[in-house]
């Protein structure tokens, strides 16, 4: 699996043209792969051939597998060729396509995932799908072998009947696209959403699923406004037991900091190994607003560790993020990560070895079944069943000594594990991703008072902005090998957004601000739905695939329609422009009649619908950035959970303060006394002006201030 250009063999496919990581791993199949492109297209019409189509990405365990058993073997390949026009798509290169074709997926078969198989005309109509499919028959699953025949045969004596077939999928796909207004979203859909989460909670270790359990950070996003809107201590209490076991379970990742993809059991012990951008961002930022809802330092410690991951193995020279980490190396998954006992011994001492042992659960003959993991028998996934105050009462040392000798314990570990072969690392920088993690940095740096935090969500975004932006201000999608291309998609607008406007409120620069507005601007006139409302995947400008679809279902992240409406309202607040905040009622509109079915499968939206309803604050201070009174005021406002408020800066020792180009109404707001004062708006209704920080507070709900 490697990741660079592959070398040219005797045989190489179309494939090693590309830069996409995933794309170059098949450069050497005996398949004859196409790119997504016209070129394919031409191709299966002269020859009336049907398309085998293949989507996954870099970091799939199962993509490799398939890729193994089938696309490289010479006989699977040979009535690949012989059968079809056969294309390969990358996901997260082009997650247009994917989703289209997972949700014909989800239509044929009820289900969907990764490796996506599609067979379909050269009109790009599809006539089957499957997930993964292996080379032979098992299991009740037909193999590559006999599927592959038995379409050739259908295509040669029922091609009529396969078209039409592909025309209804088509037609039904359709359908799916179009969402009609059926009730107003309001506060008892929150209710609802609030209770279809309990309902399916697990109370003792957490989340919202039986096995495999994912993360899923919006959730918690939404349970932590739940809380603030009701004062219920239960929505509370699923955040922090959700937080609490993933942080001991073996699905953090103890030696090297970050979150792996997703728990195979329910107890969040053992891992599929993969490690996601996108999963570490949204991760840091449920931790780092938990930490702010309850001062618990845990919540503060694993967001930092998050973050230091993502410093230390996926931030790029330029200041990009990469996207994942592979789950398997030296072909097999988890090795990377999992020990044996033998190795355990041979790094730490006697003492450190007894500490380990009783922290991380480790056992001579290793610490999970073979039944559930692919990796070697005898293995060890470290993970801890009690939390560091009740360990410190079982190995009877004080809490301090503990921390120290964990610590050491922990960087003896990791220095041994880097000697190892690592898993490969995914080093395309994607737009979407990048935003979620640029938000979570700012957020950190605002939290903890963090200026390195700061300068790295600066670097990034200033960094996109640069590279990433065309003459034009639209936004590509994909960096890799020195360079960007791929037009961007709703995702990469509207996750960048949202990190800008972090941004703003971290550093209060206001260039992050405009910026922030500009690709608003730009995202209304190029995606937004002018009869329904809503805004679709892909712009006016991207190229026709077979339906134009808008995302709403808020999955392993969230929708960009979702985060659009929050950061429409954000925008709206901070600027005073009313049609901002249309634009976010008219996707609440929208989307309600599919929302109201299931709208605990729409949490960012939720999340945004309760920022909507209110109460909601918009705070302007006044004062000098770098007074002491003025960053005492931002820092207590940053300091506890108050999702729905938004902050200026209104700069007094500038001659004509830049904000006021942005937010006019600011205009007439000045200091009191000389000394930093805060302007609260609450919905709608204005008050006094304060230079007290504890009055501040009271007026925005905050009843007994943290000294």
């Amino acid at each position: 699996m490697n990741y660079s250009k592959p070398k040219k063999k005797e045989h190489h496919n179309r494939l090693i043209l590309e830069k996409s990581p995933y794309l170059l791993q098949h450069a050497n199949n005996p398949v004859n792969w196409y790119p997504w492109g016209s070129e394919a297209f031409i191709k299966a019409k002269q020859e009336q051939k049907p398309i085998f189509l293949s989507i996954g990405y870099s970091t799939c365990h199962w993509c490799h597998v398939m890729a193994l058993e089938s696309f490289e073997d010479s006989d699977v390949a040979r009535l690949l060729n012989d059968t079809f026009i056969c294309i390969k798509v990358d996901r997260e290169e082009r997650p247009d396509i994917d989703h289209i074709y997972m949700t014909a997926c989800q239509l044929l078969t009820g289900r969907g995932g990764w490796p996506l198989t599609i067979i379909m005309t050269s009109e790009k109509q599809p006539f089957f799908a499957a997930t993964y499919i292996p080379k032979e028959n098992k299991f009740g699953q037909i193999g590559m072998l006999d599927l592959i025949p038995q379409i050739e045969k259908l295509w040669k004596s029922q091609r009529n009947k396969l078209v039409t077939s592909a025309k209804t999928i088509t037609d039904s796909m359709q359908q799916t696209t179009s969402h009609k207004f059926q009730d107003e979203l309001n506060k008892s859909t929150l209710d609802l959403t609030y209770n279809q989460l309990l309902t399916n909670y697990d109370e003792q270790y957490g989340g919202f699923s039986t096995a495999p359990k994912f993360p899923t950070p919006h959730n918690l996003f939404f349970l932590l406004r739940y809380w603030k809107r009701t004062n219920d201590k239960y929505a509370l209490k699923m955040v922090e037991t959700t937080l609490e076991q993933m942080r001991l379970g073996g699905i953090f990742d103890h030696v090297g900091y970050g979150f792996h993809r997703y728990s195979t059991d329910e107890k969040w012990l053992l891992p599929h190994f993969e490690k996601m951008l996108y999963d570490q961002a949204l991760l840091a930022i449920a931790y780092i607003e938990t930490f702010q809802a309850t001062n618990k330092i845990l919540y503060k410690k694993t967001s930092q560790e998050i973050l230091e991951y993502i410093l230390r193995d996926m931030t790029s020279l330029e200041g990009g993020f990469y996207s994942a980490e592979d789950a398997d190396s030296e072909g097999i998954e988890g090795k990377f990560y999992t020990w044996r006992y033998k190795e355990i011994e041979q790094v730490l001492t006697d003492e450190e070895l007894e500490i380990a042992t009783k922290v991380f659960n480790i056992k001579k003959e290793g610490n999970f079944t073979q039944e559930i993991s692919q990796t070697e028998s005898g293995e060890n996934v470290l993970y801890q069943t009690q939390t560091f105050t009740e360990l410190a009462s079982v190995i009877k040392t004080p809490s301090k000594d503990l921390k120290n000798k964990l610590f050491t314990i922990r960087k003896k570990l990791y220095r041994f594990r880097k000697k190892h072969i690592p898993p490969q690392k995914d080093d395309k920088i994607l737009t979407d991703w990048n935003g979620l993690m640029i938000a979570a940095f700012a957020k950190a740096a605002r939290v903890f008072k963090n200026e390195k935090y700061l300068k790295t969500s600066q670097k990034a975004a200033n960094w996109i902005i640069s590279t990433m932006m065309n003459s034009t201000g639209e936004l590509l999608h994909i960096f890799r090998d020195g360079e960007s291309g791929i037009s961007g998609y709703a995702d990469d607008y509207a996750f960048f957004i949202w990190g800008l406007i972090e941004l703003y409120e971290a550093s209060f620069d206001i260039k992050y601000l405009k910026h922030a507005l500009e690709l608003n601007n730009y995202m209304i006139e190029h995606f937004w739905d002018k009869t329904n409302g809503g805004f679709f995947f892909t712009s006016d400008e991207n190229e026709l695939l077979l339906v134009r679809k808008k995302e709403i279902y808020d999955g392993a992240v969230p929708s960009a329609n979702s985060v659009a409406m929050l950061n429409l309202l954000r925008l709206a607040r901070l600027t005073g422009t009313v049609s901002f905040e249309e634009k976010a009622v008219q996707i609440r509109k929208a989307f309600s009649k599919v929302v109201h079915r299931n709208p605990s499968a729409y949490t960012q939206m939720m999340a945004a619908l309760d920022f909507a309803i209110g109460p909601s604050n918009e705070v302007v201070i006044v004062g000098n950035k770098q007074d002491k009174d003025t960053k005492a005021m931002i820092y207590a406002l940053n300091e506890y959970f108050m999702p729905n408020k938004v902050i200026l800066l209104k700069s007094v020792n500038e001659k004509n303060s830049l904000i006021e180009k942005v937010s006019t109404y600011v205009k007439n707001y000045v200091s009191i006394n000389n000394t930093a004062t805060a302007y609260i708006c609450s919905n709608y209704t204005c008050k006094a002006p304060t230079t007290n920080i504890k009055k501040m507070l009271e007026t925005l709900g905050v009843k007994k201030h943290r000294k």
